[in-house]
């Protein structure tokens, strides 16, 4: 494989067969069907900086309406291009789908794209890409 030259976009992440399956997973073990035990799942995303290959690893389950990716796992060779989490409050209950003005103020400062599965779909926010590009340390840029 060829390095990659830069990271991918928010929405090359979303289109991405392992992030996309592995939104699907932590969407299913939310338990949003469930309103005693329905919970925030998600995680990181992560570009290997020589091959191009993506990869996730998922943190520890969150609660109704906050999930902690602030101490993300290091993966040798690889950089965060992403986080992803689930919003498992129906919006028939007049919850919001998308991102909250806190995933927004957040997502900016972590400096990669924030994806987002709810009953209605996926949603983004924060930079379009990793700031910076693929420079920098292997947790989030600087």
């Amino acid at each position: 494989m060829t390095p990659p030259t830069r990271p991918p976009t928010a929405d090359e992440l979303l289109a991405d067969p392992v992030v996309r399956q592995e939104m699907e997973a932590a969407w299913t073990d939310s338990l949003a069907d469930d309103p005693a035990n329905r919970h925030e799942e998600g995680g990181w995303v992560y570009q290997d900086t020589a091959t191009g290959r993506i990869a996730v690893r998922r943190a520890p389950p969150g609660s109704m309406r906050r999930l902690d990716r602030g101490n993300p796992p290091l993966v040798p060779g690889s950089v965060i291009v992403g986080t992803y989490h689930t919003h498992p409050n129906p919006t028939a209950e007049g919850r919001e789908p998308g991102p909250s003005r806190t995933d927004e103020v957040n997502a900016t400062h972590s400096g990669v794209p924030w994806l987002i599965r709810s009953d209605d779909g996926y949603h983004k926010a924060g930079p379009d890409s990793r700031r910076g590009g693929l420079t920098g340390g292997p947790g989030f840029p600087p």
